[in-house]
């Protein structure tokens, strides 16, 4: 049996008084020795149940007391406890799921005096199966009256304060199983990422795309332009690289024949951290023959549109203090436009090279060496990209920072591409594909060029990707989206980290 101390020691705890918390964790672990003295299952292996409280609160509360009283619902539901209010020979207290919560109201005379005292080692956090009849109060809330309880796991971990809650944003995310059960709503933000990635895939479905899966170890590292995660198979005996991107692979579907493909892809890039990039991410790829990044802009415009309506019935959305309308059509500007007009650097400057490279410099320290392209691309990310909030597709980047994209037309030294901004973030990235095998290789080989000086992030010579080109790549739009930066736009969070269940973060 418990010692009569521990238990006061959680009493005390009960009347508001601080008690060391190893304390707390001592008297709920005595209090399930003492579950089990009993007699009673401390791991279940199934339980009942007819409905969850979701179902219960969002199917009943709108009932009277006299429709409750005659339709006798019983229901069987199981949750973790979130209050327990003590009246004598009569119980209140809360269960809660990530969803909702039901109070339930339990009483010695209905219940019997043993499983009543029982219910005394019962602590807030634990997990429980009740069954009753719903009723609803004098003060109206609608409850459970039930005439039995089932233990089905203990909480030995005191839970946060009810009213300071869960505040430390590092254990937060260190703790995400913690910060779901303290802040149910925040499982409300992982619910819309689930619908908005069912979304995407009927959008791509109902277009005749097809899903597919490609490769997430690769013997050499390309499709973007990014630092890659290196590892070892020991039965082959070669150095595999995390995928950094599976554009290659896609397009290869393209060569083989499959004239729409997507993917829902993970992302590895060993790169830095921060409230926009973890070094594991979510990302759409998808890859249509026989179009360009104009289709892919009204593709990209149709699909965000369509989310945003089926997901949150509205053309526009919240993200911090601004309002983003993703009303059709969205404006388009030319990259070096952007440059002049947000970057506060006379135009004049940018036609000197040796000038801009130096500017990027002192932006970049960490670079070894920049081409002039480059260094445009990290001064348009330092002084343009934050004030594009509406949905504004950047077009025609350096085709130096373009190697898989085919030039412009009108001007060669730019990449039919664009860049999808929006709440100051890149969105998403397309191109018009390059399929001219030769000029491919000479671009992989100008990428080899600046690994030789220092660069980690140069695209790699694929032999086998321009041999797949070889055999012919019709014209062909593509573009990756990335997940999580859309989750961010939609469920108003300023951090990737608050939209993804576990992000990676420094080991304590």
């Amino acid at each position: 049996m418990v010692e009569k101390k521990s238990v006061k020691k959680e009493e005390t705890l009960s009347k508001g008084l601080k008690v060391k918390k190893i304390d707390q964790e001592i008297v709920r672990e005595s209090k399930m020795e003492e579950l089990a003295q009993e007699g009673i299952e401390l791991f279940p292996h199934k339980v009942k149940k007819t409905h969850s409280i979701f179902d219960i609160v969002s199917g009943f509360s709108s009932f009277s007391k006299e429709e409750l009283e005659e339709k006798k619902v019983k229901v069987i539901v199981s949750g973790r406890i979130v209050t327990i209010r003590r009246m004598g020979r009569a119980t209140f207290f809360h269960i809660a799921d990530s969803q909702a919560r039901v109070q339930v109201y339990l009483r010695e005379d209905k219940v019997g005096k043993k499983n009543y005292k029982l219910f005394s080692l019962f602590d807030i956090g634990d997990i429980i199966s009740v069954e009753g009849f719903l009723f609803e109060t004098k003060t109206g809330e609608l409850s459970i009256f039930t005439d039995s309880f089932t233990f089905l796991a203990k909480c030995l971990h005191p839970l946060p304060e009810k009213w300071h809650g869960l505040q430390d944003v590092e254990l937060r995310y260190r703790k995400r199983y913690l910060d779901l059960i303290v802040n149910p709503e925040e499982s409300e933000v992982f619910r819309l990422r689930s619908a908005l990635i069912s979304k995407i895939r009927q959008f791509f479905d109902q277009k005749g795309y097809i899903e597919v899966e490609t490769p997430m170890m690769h013997a050499i590292p390309g499709g973007a332009l990014a630092r890659p995660f290196k590892t070892f198979h020991n039965a082959l005996g070669i150095d595999l690289y995390l995928r950094i991107a599976p554009e290659l692979y896609l397009k290869r579907l393209i060569v083989g024949g499959f004239e729409k493909v997507y993917e829902i892809n993970r992302n590895f890039r060993n790169e830095g951290i921060s409230s926009e990039h973890n070094p594991e991410f979510t990302m759409l790829e998808f890859y249509q023959a026989y179009s360009d990044y104009n289709d892919m802009m009204v593709l990209t415009e149709e699909l965000i549109n369509f989310l945003s309506l089926s997901i949150l019935g509205l053309e526009e959305v919240v993200f911090g203090e601004e309002k983003i309308s993703l009303k059709r059509p969205w404006k388009r500007m030319k990259f070096k436009e952007a440059l002049v007009l947000y970057s506060g650097i006379a135009p004049s400057r940018f036609e000197d090279e040796a000038g801009v490279i130096e500017l990027a410099l002192t932006l970049t320290p960490d670079k070894k060496s920049l081409t002039y392209g480059k260094a445009l691309d990290i001064i348009f990310d330092k002084y343009v990209k934050h004030n594009l909030i509406q949905p504004t597709f950047i077009i025609n980047l350096p085709k130096e920072v373009s190697p898989l994209a085919k030039a412009s037309k009108d001007n060669p030294d730019e990449a039919e591409r664009f860049e999808l901004v929006m709440g100051g973030m890149e969105i998403a990235n397309a191109f018009s594909e390059l399929t001219n095998p030769a000029e491919q290789r000479e671009r992989f080989e100008q990428q080899a060029e600046e690994r030789k000086k220092g660069s980690e992030e140069a695209h790699w010579i694929d032999m086998d990707y321009i041999q797949a080109l070889e055999y012919g790549l019709p014209p062909t739009g593509g573009e990756g989206i990335g997940i999580d930066r859309l989750v961010m736009i939609f469920a108003n969070r300023k951090s990737i980290r608050e939209v993804i269940f576990f992000p990676l973060l420094r080991p304590k």
